[in-house]
């Protein structure tokens, strides 16, 4: 019989095994706040039994583990320890959406892909080698969650994952909001925990837009296709406010592309006139169905949409204006905070005038990011032209982010040239 929670011990408490952390690199700056918080939070504890055996390295300066995953000159790579972890309960944090890293192969610069992540993961526990007591994975993004059903003669890459990692002796998976969480099916006997964001996502949503209120009569949440209908429903249903949802309507006689076109997208729900809209979906990653809906939305019901597009709005009415003026010679020159002027006047008199520029970055002005991108940076202007300083590293967070568009902007450069 288990004792109650009055009469529990601090000895009740004693985790599983000496408390290890290995955050891949993909995961490198999440995995030290973890780190630091675990710190600070386990020396304001009060254990009175702290000096007893039981309580052998509890208290650490750090629970970092040292790992590494080298890459040999052919592109493969192997997990690599460099302490003990025997006894050990670990922890793996990996980032399998971190594109930002990169290893070079052949003279060409590649960027990880979610494979690489994954595969770095399975290095580095098959180098524990089973002697941990416990093995546990924290995936912030659950690797191939998109594919976790089959509808075809496809593979079923979710579900083959969590049975690989559970096979090499993983005996929790931890993972926030995944896509499905019923392929845990696949692994029934064994720790899978999603950790569901809602209370941040709304705590975020009203700190960015404080004026929105919660009223049934003007804001309602609506879910773009099918995938986002359980979390619109209960997003709803915590707010007390309506909910809507958006069918893809599809030409089944009819195969584009592997797929069957969609012929329109129908609405299911209340009256929208006059509403705010939250529209949420289950993922983003083209953002399509979010930027179709909002489209509709707007067009049929005309109804609000962020800040983005009110600005172009305001922003061409302001052109037209300007055009007006222009026409009929009604200008004054007075000068503006525009670094055109400002440039060529320093140039001449050779003053510094420091501006923030968008130039190429060559030489790594930002080190992660490729040299042939564009990129806006802090810029020193004098005689000798537009000079553009060094910045370094952007955390890894924000590379991985604007890494999305970069990619985009070359590869259209390269079709187009």
């Amino acid at each position: 019989m288990s004792p109650a929670p009055k009469d529990t011990t601090p000895l009740d408490s004693l985790p599983v095994g000496r408390l290890g952390i290995i955050p891949l690199k993909s995961c490198d700056t999440l995995g030290s706040k973890v780190n630091d918080y675990i710190v600070k939070w386990r020396k304001n504890r009060d254990y009175s039994q702290i000096d007893n055996l039981e309580f052998e390295g509890y208290l650490r300066d750090s629970y970092l583990v040292n790992a590494e995953t080298p890459r040999f000159g052919s592109g493969e790579a192997k997990g690599l320890l460099k302490e003990s972890v025997r006894g050990d309960d670990i922890y793996l944090m990996v980032d399998v959406c971190n594109y930002s890293l990169t290893y070079s192969l052949c003279g060409h610069t590649n960027h990880m892909s979610p494979d690489d992540h994954f595969q770095d993961l399975k290095r580095v526990i098959a180098a524990i080698a089973g002697k941990a007591r416990r093995i546990n994975v924290i995936m912030p993004f659950l690797y191939e969650s998109r594919q976790h059903k089959r509808t075809g003669r496809e593979s079923l890459d979710c579900a083959l994952a969590l049975q690989e990692l559970v096979n090499m002796g993983v005996d929790n998976i931890i993972t926030f909001d995944a896509h499905d969480p019923r392929v845990q099916n696949s692994i029934p006997l064994h720790g899978f925990e999603t950790v569901q964001p809602a209370y941040q996502f709304i705590k975020g949503l009203f700190k960015a837009e404080p004026d929105l209120e919660i009223d049934s009569d003007k804001l309602m949440v609506i879910s773009p296709d099918a995938g986002g209908t359980s979390r619109a429903i209960y997003l709803a249903n915590v707010l007390g406010v309506d909910m809507g949802m958006f069918y893809k309507r599809r030409d089944y006689s009819t195969i584009i592309d592997g797929r069957n076109p969609i012929v329109a997208h129908e609405f299911l729900g209340a009256d929208v006139k006059g509403k705010n809209m939250i529209i949420i979906d289950d993922m983003i990653s083209s953002g399509d169905s979010m930027l179709e809906v909002a489209a509709l939305l707007k067009e049929k019901y005309n109804i609000p949409l962020d800040e983005y597009p009110r600005r172009c709005v305001e922003q061409i009415a302001r052109w037209e204006k300007d055009r007006e003026k222009y026409m009929h010679n009604d200008v004054t020159h007075e000068r503006t905070t525009e670094y055109a002027s400002y440039i060529m006047e320093e140039i001449v008199t050779d003053n510094a005038y420091k501006i923030g520029g968008n130039v190429i970055n060559t030489g790594h002005l930002i080190d992660n990011f490729p040299e042939e991108a564009c990129v806006e940076v802090p810029c020193l202007v004098n005689r000798a032209g537009i000079q553009p300083c060094r910045v370094g590293k952007l955390p890894l967070q924000l590379a991985a982010m604007n890494m999305n568009m970069i990619n985009v902007h070359l590869l259209t450069i390269e079709a187009a040239v």
